[in-house]
């Protein structure tokens, strides 16, 4: 069975995996003792609406807020079930 979505006429999107991404940039704010603010405030990304899990992340903002947590993607994508 199919995970993906599409959404619109050009996007799929795969619910299941964009709620493991937002859990894990949960945690990670969190481990980091930051508000939903403070991540706004240090980078411009509404973080906040990302972990709604209703956004579809580009990979262009998630590399950004992995950058700011200080970790590489491969390291943010580990022990996410893709």
């Amino acid at each position: 069975m199919s995970h993906f979505v599409f959404v619109g006429t050009e996007q799929l999107k795969n619910q299941e995996l964009i709620d493991q991404i937002v859990a894990k940039l949960k945690q990670l704010r969190t481990e980091h003792g930051l508000t939903q603010e403070d991540v706004y405030n240090d980078t411009g990304i509404h973080i906040a609406r990302i972990e709604t899990g209703k956004v579809n992340i580009s990979i262009s903002t998630l590399a950004a807020l992995a950058s700011y947590f200080n970790i590489s993607l491969e390291v943010f994508f580990q022990n996410i079930n893709k």
